[in-house]
């Protein structure tokens, strides 16, 4: 987990890229729009409002988290499975679902929190919407700021078992880190 622009995506990357053999992904789930580039099923899995609903009066999410946007209402949820005996499972998610993971999951959950200076995190985050045909500067802002207040000193200290990694160096560095936190919890 981590604020906007702190590497998650591709940190995450780079850890199945490596041990993709002994990960399995945990893919989100969300009704916002995709952005350029993702893909249904690997990034996300793209939902309407009505597969939500219905995934709800299924018992079948585990946490889910609702966003006033600047583009509306857009909800971010993982739906409920059952880890396998022996396996990993990796999944980028908030504080609030991290809180969700360890009811459900106790202390199988291992957290780990990518931080990065905010100037380095706005340009990452300013470089990204750039990047997308129409640009949503109105929407990074808030985002921006939201996480000021998501990921404040408090909240984190609530989490048992917390890891933070830097990554602000190379990504291999992250990485390196990542694998030694993997290593020790």
């Amino acid at each position: 987990m981590g604020k906007s622009g702190s590497g998650k995506d591709t940190l995450y990357k780079a850890v199945l890229e490596r041990w993709g053999g002994a990960l399995t992904p945990v893919i989100p789930c969300t009704t916002r729009p995709r952005r350029e580039g993702e893909r249904n099923g690997e990034d996300y899995f793209f939902v309407t409002e009505e597969q939500l609903a219905e995934l709800e009066r299924q018992g079948q999410i585990i946490e889910k988290r609702e966003y006033h946007t600047v583009q509306g209402l857009w909800t971010y949820f993982t739906r409920r499975f059952s880890p396998m005996e022996g396996s990993d499972y990796i999944v980028i998610t908030t504080l609030e679902g991290v809180r969700s993971f360890l009811v459900v999951f106790g202390d199988m959950v291992r957290v780990v929190y990518l931080t990065l200076p905010d100037g380095q995190r706005l340009r990452r985050c300013l470089d990204r919407e750039e990047r997308q045909a129409k640009p949503d500067y109105a929407e990074l802002c808030r985002r921006f700021l939201a996480d000021e207040k998501d990921f404040a000193p408090e909240k984190l200290a609530g989490i048992p078992r917390l890891w933070t990694i830097r990554t602000d160096g190379a990504p291999e560095q992250a990485l390196r880190e990542w694998e030694r936190v993997f290593r020790e919890a």
